[in-house]
């Protein structure tokens, strides 16, 4: 299936940047910008007919005239404000183009009669009078052509479409005109082969009888691009400024490498507008040892995969580039609502538009080949959608892991390249034998098996498996509390948590950890409809939530008074993006809050914070604090993550702060493993996890 796609490329595009370079390397030949007959002769055939009544519109000393007087077009009147342009030109053409002649008129004022042209044709001329005046000189201009062209007549106008321009032309025509502009490619200036390529624009405004009921406004991409219809102005000009982004873009890659760059794009459907590819450029670091033909390749990740570490951070694509050892690699992510085939036609899809990526000095013949995982393209289905008052549209899908099993997602869109909760799958059918066969002393409880690609109401929740490593080892913690507190069932732990997510962690210590009572604290009302619709979650008497504000919650029970938890979790994360920390809000590590949660610990407490700081000095400050009131603090860093756990003890608050891990952890997790074990009895499914391994690298700080 051939689809047509344009870019929208994710780079901040700064018009002054895109024109400096213009104006600083287009000296004195500003023509030679806007391309030679050649280039534009597909657009103009298109629009302008050999017999069509033509008015050229500044004609300057321009070529374009005598081009098409030579291939047909024998009714141009060409009209320019400079006697000294006008008599050259008739000298230079009076021997043999006697019937081109040249006048010497204002084309704010022509004296032509109304109606009198079928076309008027602009090269340039927009892009010179509209500094003027304010654009008002322009406007009169335009004001003229659109009353000398009859009904049907057309405006086709060549401009290198600076932002005042475009905008004057198209806000003139916009009513009672069809406006449809042409994307050219760049014209390259022969004298240098570094030079910037700008991209040549032709509006070209279609005068009605009357005013259609609503604007006709499109963008072709090429002379012979399918017309893609815009809504608005202010979408049509948003879309020429994609496209000279994209050109600026394009010029940076072809300049060199560079592996701190990595500029990305969108493409789109060029139908819908639709997103359908992003892709993400990644050169390899010049010192990179690369075998000498590896100068380009396309990496296709596959679809519900692209939030993976490896594909979706920065460091990720860095590893990747570097294990494909390539001089660049082009990673492209599959979006959600859209069908693609198999992989050889989403190569033949992308082939043309990637090429145009590719690093300078590879030769041209240079086979460029698309790499995958297995082959295939991955799986993805979208099985619900809603709308969070508080963070905005959300999809909750399920995808295939690179394990082979299945997972299901929740993705917040204004951040779709991060999983906010995730949970593993398995079949109804698996769930249900193995719940036959648990009382059989000799079977082993079964793990969860990739379910097939059955329906979504097939495919159940494993609340036995934890997918973040954090929340598993949040849970491992609970060993530090002992485990005769853990085993006490006339004094069952008792935990707080602030933040739900899929509420994949607060349902595994309520359904594995002897009759422990969790409570739940939840901002968002769609984050626990989501939880319980899509992510197995199940409130009773043990397990409650309460919809408010965590901060505010924790206030109010320390200020009550009578409260007491013997864990205190913080796993929420911040919205602000300003700040080098994205889990917890800041307000979170106040001193005046830690020591409320401090507060309303009994006296075996842990408080539990899943800290996810990149900024070194803002980390250093929130330990600091939360060493201030809690002496003794453990980190666990998660692989492959910014995530670390602290899990802070309340109990050695009176200043004995230990230099080491007790020896005797490692016997409770060991105790804990076969007590989470044995609970399954009221369990829907087995606990996989692996308190030891989680507790290993505890560190103190």
């Amino acid at each position: 299936m051939s689809m047509s796609l344009l870019p929208r490329t994710a780079e901040e595009f700064s018009s002054a940047d895109y024109w400096e370079r213009f104006f600083r390397k287009r000296g004195e030949k500003a023509f030679e910008w806007y391309g030679d007959y050649n280039s534009l002769c597909g657009a103009l055939h298109k629009y302008i007919k050999p017999r069509d009544k033509v008015l050229v519109v500044g004609c300057g000393n321009s070529e374009l005239s005598e081009q098409l007087y030579d291939v047909g077009y024998r009714q141009l009147t060409n009209i320019d404000i400079s006697e000294t342009v006008v008599s050259h030109m008739n000298q230079r053409n009076a021997e043999h183009r006697p019937d081109l002649t040249f006048q010497q008129l204002d084309a704010t004022q022509t004296g032509f009669e109304s109606g009198s042209f079928q076309a008027a044709l602009d090269k340039g001329t927009l892009d010179a009078m509209a500094s003027e005046e304010d654009g008002a000189l322009a406007g009169r201009m335009l004001a003229e052509v659109g009353r000398v062209l009859a009904v049907g007549g057309r405006y086709v106008c060549i401009t290198l479409a600076q932002e005042h321009v475009i905008k004057l032309a198209v806000q003139h025509f916009a009513q009672g005109w069809a406006v449809r502009i042409h994307c050219l490619s760049g014209q390259q200036n022969k004298e240098s082969d570094s030079s910037f390529a700008l991209p040549v624009f032709v509006p070209v405004c279609t005068k009605f009888r009357q005013e259609p009921p609503f604007a006709v406004l499109e963008l072709c991409q090429g002379e012979d691009g399918a017309p893609v219809r815009l809504a608005s102005v202010a979408e049509l000009l948003s879309a020429v400024k994609e496209r000279q982004a994209y050109n600026l873009m394009l010029h940076k890659l072809r300049g060199g490498t560079d592996a701190d760059s990595t500029p990305s794009l969108t493409l789109c459907h060029a139908a819908t507008g639709r997103p359908r590819y992003t892709l993400t450029v990644q050169d390899s670091l010049p010192s990179a040892k690369l075998p000498r033909s590896n100068h380009f390749a396309i990496f296709i990740v596959p679809q519900g995969r692209e939030s993976d570490w490896l594909y979706g951070s920065a460091e990720g694509r860095t590893q990747l580039a570097s294990s494909a050892k390539f001089r660049r690699l082009v990673i492209v992510a599959m979006h959600r609502d859209q069908e693609y085939e198999d992989m050889q036609a989403v190569q033949s899809e992308l082939s043309p538009m990637v090429m145009e990526l590719a690093p300078p000095g590879m030769p041209a013949n240079q086979q460029v080949p698309f790499l995958s995982v297995g082959g295939d393209l991955g799986w993805r289905e979208v099985i619900g959608r809603g709308v969070s008052a508080l963070t905005g549209e959300y999809s909750v899908e399920d995808v295939r892991g690179e394990d082979g099993h299945l997972y299901r997602r929740l993705i917040f869109m204004n951040n779709s390249q991060l999983v906010q909760s995730e949970s593993r799958l398995r079949s109804a059918a698996t769930a249900s034998s193995a719940h036959k066969k648990k009382n059989k002393k000799k079977s082993k409880p079964s793990v969860s098996e990739a379910p097939a690609l059955t329906g979504a109401k097939d495919r159940i929740v494993d609340r036995g498996f934890l997918c973040c490593t954090h929340h598993e080892v949040m849970v491992a913690g609970l060993a530090m509390l002992g485990m005769d507190a853990i085993n006490n069932k006339d004094h069952p732990v008792s935990v707080l948590l602030v933040g739900l997510g899929g509420g994949g962690l607060p349902q595994f210590v309520h359904d594995f950890v002897p009759c422990a009572r969790v409570e739940v604290v939840e901002l968002d009302s769609a984050v626990l409809e989501v939880a319980q619709s899509w992510f197995g979650f199940h409130t009773d008497e043990r397990l409650k939530v309460i919809l408010g504000d965590g901060l505010e919650h924790i206030k109010t029970l320390e200020s009550e008074g009578g409260h007491s938890f013997d864990v205190i979790m913080f796993d929420v994360d911040s919205k602000d993006t300003t700040l080098g920390m994205s889990c917890p809000p800041s307000a979170f590590v106040e001193t005046s809050l830690l020591k409320k949660v401090y507060s309303l610990l009994t006296p075996r407490g842990l408080f539990m914070l899943n800290l996810v700081c990149r900024d070194s000095a803002l980390r250093k400050s929130v330990l600091e604090r939360v060493q201030a009131v809690f002496t003794c603090v453990f980190s666990r860093g998660i692989e492959g993550e910014v995530n670390e756990v602290l899990l802070c003890c309340r109990s050695a608050g009176e200043g004995h702060k230990p230099h080491s891990v007790s020896q005797t952890l490692q016997q409770t997790a060991k105790d804990l493993q076969k007590t989470l074990r044995a609970n399954t009895k009221t369990a829907p499914c087995v606990p996989q996890i692996d308190i030891s391994a989680m507790l290993n690298d505890l560190k103190v700080i």
